[in-house]
């Protein structure tokens, strides 16, 4: 196992929408200062920091005197679109002695098509070379069902991939993941059924996500080679005792081994268009990194086309890897089953998970 104390150099802030609350449950940014003062404390020692920002949605409502989170889209993105300008109003108070601060609004598109997924890499990478620091979110005012990443937990853990993050730091109302004892797990080393066992959705008011989302944002974070550490934002000097003693600041998700950039892309960047399901043989032999043939495949479903992602699944509807297919769907639902030496999926677009 690698050490548990690093030089992180480069650092992604996750910032909850729970932490804008009071216990009244008014809004409160005095926490949000606080985060911010210790953020630029890291930047003058040094180190790279990126914020994913929730907020918009919560600082809309506040505005519109919304009591709950709205359910319509319309009306989620009109607060959105009215609360993300006063959120990066705030954060612009908060950043004081000139330090210099970006916004950036994403979606899973950024992400999915492969020329845009490097344009923001190479954007937010200019940014940090330019002493800047960027400010992420989901661009909730045109996000749909179709793109939306559904929290920012996820959004977090793919940015901290995108740009090969050492370390990110998911900052909640929470002091980490709870076992049955109500105690604290202090070190994962890897994601089991158990682990994800002790997680719970979130029932408040004005967020989505919860436990199950930051565990699901771990794994990503741990597959690509980052540290991640779930802790409460709350606490004073919450982010200086994370990277210093992480495994007393929450619960650290220690990562021993990361993919690289590009199948990093297929793991978790791009959004799946559609599934391939295999049969046994076929499921040993791309776990032991072979191509897949059609002689493998069962069936397939959803529409995509050549250089899509696609989740591969056993005949038991397990998915155990994603690919870069290299046939359409309606060309492989005519040759599945059958013996052909053409490769639906090159071994070196395949990711077992």
């Amino acid at each position: 196992m690698k050490q548990l104390q690093r030089n992180y150099k480069r650092v992604v802030i996750k910032i909850g929408s729970s932490l804008l609350f009071s216990s009244e449950k008014k809004l409160d940014t005095a926490i949000l200062q606080n985060i911010c003062e210790q953020a630029q404390g890291l930047s003058k020692d040094g180190r790279e920091v990126v914020i994913v920002s929730s907020g918009a949605i919560a600082f809309g409502m506040h505005l519109l005197d919304l009591k709950e989170r709205p359910k319509n889209l319309n009306y989620l993105q009109s607060a959105s679109a009215i609360g993300q300008n006063e959120l990066m109003n705030t954060y612009r108070r908060f950043f004081k002695d000139k330090f210099r601060i970006a916004q950036i609004l994403l979606t899973w598109e950024d992400f999915n098509d492969r020329s845009r997924y490097l344009n923001a890499k190479n954007t937010i990478s200019t940014l940090l070379k330019l002493k800047c620091i960027p400010i992420i979110n989901e661009n909730d005012t045109v996000s749909t069902d179709e793109i939306k990443f559904g929290d920012n937990d996820r959004l977090s853990a793919l940015v901290a991939s995108l740009i090969c993050a050492d370390l990110l730091l998911i900052l909640s109302d929470v002091d980490g993941l709870l076992d049955k004892d109500k105690k604290v797990v202090r070190v994962v080393t890897e994601i089991t059924p158990q682990i994800k066992g002790l997680a719970c959705s979130t029932k408040k008011k004005t967020s989505v996500g919860g436990m199950i989302t930051k565990i699901e944002a771990a794994k990503i974070a741990m597959d690509s080679g980052t540290f991640c550490i779930i802790a409460n934002g709350r606490k004073k000097e919450i982010i200086s005792s994370a990277l210093n003693k992480p495994e007393e600041s929450g619960t650290f998700f220690v990562s021993e081994k990361g993919l690289c950039s590009r199948r990093q892309w297929i793991a978790f960047g791009a959004k799946p268009k559609g599934v391939i399901i295999v049969d046994d043989g076929a499921k040993q032999a791309l776990i032991n990194k072979k191509s897949l043939l059609s002689v493998g495949i069962l069936g397939c479903a959803g529409v995509f086309n050549s250089g899509d992602i696609v989740r591969l699944k056993d005949r038991l509807n397990y998915e155990f890897a994603r690919g870069r297919v290299g046939r359409s769907a309606s060309e492989i639902d005519k040759v599945k089953g059958k013996r052909s030496e053409k490769e639906i999926i090159h071994c070196d677009n395949i990711v077992v998970l």
